[in-house]
């Protein structure tokens, strides 16, 4: 059985305060964007192996979907042996979301392969236990995410009106690292309201709290993003804790291009 665990960008994030659990409270906007990788999970009958392809990156060994099947063997010991092969196309460090959106999808793949009967709460609980914003994916809509970014509310919300940018400099960032460089503050309107705003509205108000801590240490991050916006975009921000910068461009509007060593994925 297959499936493609897609990526998302964050418009938006608030960090609003530190947590006596030693993770933060924030607020952000999850929006799916169609960019994928392959998961296959096949019945093995020599004993559990894992396989990747595609992008490598260290520690593969403590990769999510590992511990995905981890965490429902633990609840499932009926779960037979299985060889899990993943293809990796979305950059790591990036603040794309891929490795929690291939937790989330291995969760979804044994839950259909192995008839567990788990319904998308029950999902959502164990996608908790792998990563803040695993429980995303398995909604995979957009949604207004409070708590650690696993509370989730389903919004209206739809980019279709526009192109979107995808850019990426081949700069790894470690969450743990851009959150220690944060002061956690309240902002005094929520993303919620915010997002309602009409779109050209955005660049004044739409706030990622990583940005600046960021582009102070890595200055070719918000080259990428000024570039976005001198290329005529409406709306520009960096995902996540970085390193990934996206724009949105009205339809049919001249895109920018980039210089060799960028990845970048464009959707019109």
């Amino acid at each position: 059985m297959i499936a493609f665990p897609n990526c998302k960008i964050n418009l938006g994030l608030h960090i609003l305060a530190k947590r006596s659990d030693g993770f933060h409270d924030l607020e952000t906007v999850y929006y799916p964007v169609p960019f994928k990788e392959a998961l296959e999970i096949t019945q093995s009958r020599s004993g559990f192996e894992f396989e990747q392809s595609g992008i490598r990156f260290e520690n593969e060994d403590n990769n999510l979907c590992i511990r995905a099947y981890e965490l429902l063997k633990k609840d499932f010991p009926g779960i037979p042996l299985v060889s899990i092969h993943l293809l990796k196309c979305i950059p790591v460090g990036a603040g794309l979301g891929g490795g929690s959106a291939d937790a989330a999808f291995t969760l979804k793949l044994f839950n259909d392969k192995f008839t567990l009967g788990l319904s998308d709460d029950q999902l959502i609980m164990y996608a908790s236990k792998l990563g803040s914003d695993c429980p995303f994916f398995i909604i995979n809509l957009p949604c207004y995410a409070t708590g650690r970014g696993e509370l989730l509310e389903k919004i209206n919300l739809s980019l279709e009106g526009y192109s979107l940018v995808l850019v990426n400099p081949g700069i790894m960032i470690s969450t743990a690292e851009a959150f220690s460089m944060i002061k956690p503050s309240i902002h005094q309107r929520s993303l919620k309201e915010i997002i309602s705003l009409p779109i050209s509205e955005w660049r004044a108000n739409l706030i990622n709290d990583f940005e600046i801590p960021m582009f102070n240490l890595y200055p070719e991050i918000r080259e990428i993003k000024e570039k976005m916006y001198t290329s005529g975009a409406v709306y520009a921000g960096m995902s996540g804790s970085g390193s990934t910068v996206f724009g949105l461009f009205e339809k049919g509007k001249a895109l920018p291009v980039w210089k060799d060593g960028h990845w970048v994925k464009y959707f019109t």
